[in-house]
C-alpha cells in the first residue's frame, strides 16, 4: 500500500485504461489520479476525444517511465467515413463539405496502401495538443487561426484492410509515435477522389501493452 499524505499517496504502478470516446485523455487520467488517490499521475500518450482504446497510465514512481512509453509504437483500428470532409478531421468537427463517393473496389483501395507505408514527413493536424508559441494548436484552430507547422519524421509500419463498403473503410494501422491518423484517413480519401474523416478510432496496442489488458474506468 501507497503511504498517504494530505496531497495523496505515495502509489506507485501502471494502469492500462480503456479510454471511452467522449472524454479527454486528461479528463480519464484525472479519473483514476482520483480513484487512488495518487499524488502524482501521468498518461502516455494522448488520445482524441472520439478514440477509445489503451492509454497507460503511470502512478507515483511510475512517471519517470512515462516518456519511454510514449515514444514506443503504436497499433489503431479506424474507420474512414468517405465524401465529408471536416475541420478537426474526425466526426467531432465542423463539416468543410461534402461530396459524392466515387465508385471504388477493394483492390483500388489495395492498391493505394503502400504509398502511405514506410518513413514519411508527415504536417500534424491543427486540431492537435502540439503547441505554438506555448498555446495548444486546437485551441487556435477554434478560434479560426491557422499556423504553420513542421512536418514531422514518421513511419507506417503495416497497414491492413479490414473492411469496405461503399462509402467507408476500416484500417488496422501500426506505427511510430507522432503519427497522426486523422491525417493517414485525410491523405487516403483525397486519393480517392471524395475526401474523408475519421469516424471510429480505437487504439489497440501501446507501449507493449495490448487492448485485452485494458479495463474501462468503472473496471478499476
Amino acid at each position: 500500500m501507497g503511504r498517504r499524505n494530505k496531497k495523496g499517496r505515495n502509489i506507485t504502478g501502471i494502469i492500462v485504461v480503456d479510454k471511452p470516446t467522449g472524454r479527454s485523455s486528461n479528463h480519464v487520467l484525472q479519473q483514476v489520479k482520483r480513484l487512488f488517490d495518487a499524488k502524482k499521475a501521468g498518461h502516455t500518450g494522448n488520445l482524441d476525444p472520439l478514440a477509445t482504446g489503451v492509454l497507460p497510465i503511470c502512478l507515483g514512481e511510475a512517471t519517470k517511465v512515462s516518456s519511454y512509453l510514449l515514444d514506443s509504437d503504436k497499433q489503431y483500428q479506424v474507420t474512414c467515413q468517405l465524401g465529408v470532409v471536416t475541420d478537426s478531421g474526425d466526426s467531432d468537427g465542423k463539416v468543410l463539405t461534402t461530396s459524392p463517393v466515387p465508385e471504388f473496389t477493394e483492390q483500388d483501395l489495395l492498391d493505394l496502401i503502400p504509398k502511405f507505408t514506410g518513413e514519411q514527413d508527415q504536417v500534424p493536424p491543427m486540431f492537435s495538443a502540439l503547441k505554438y508559441q506555448g498555446q495548444p494548436l486546437y485551441k487556435l484552430a477554434r478560434q479560426g487561426i491557422e499556423v504553420e507547422r513542421k512536418s514531422r519524421r514518421i513511419t507506417i509500419y503495416n497497414i491492413q484492410l479490414l473492411s469496405v463498403t461503399a462509402d467507408s473503410f476500416t484500417l488496422d494501422v501500426r506505427c511510430s509515435k507522432g503519427t497522426y491518423i486523422r491525417t493517414l484517413v485525410e491523405d487516403i480519401s483525397q486519393d480517392l477522389g471524395c475526401g474523408g474523416h475519421v469516424s471510429m478510432l480505437r487504439r489497440v496496442a501501446a507501449a507493449g501493452y495490448q487492448i485485452e489488458q485494458a479495463m474501462t474506468v468503472e473496471q478499476i
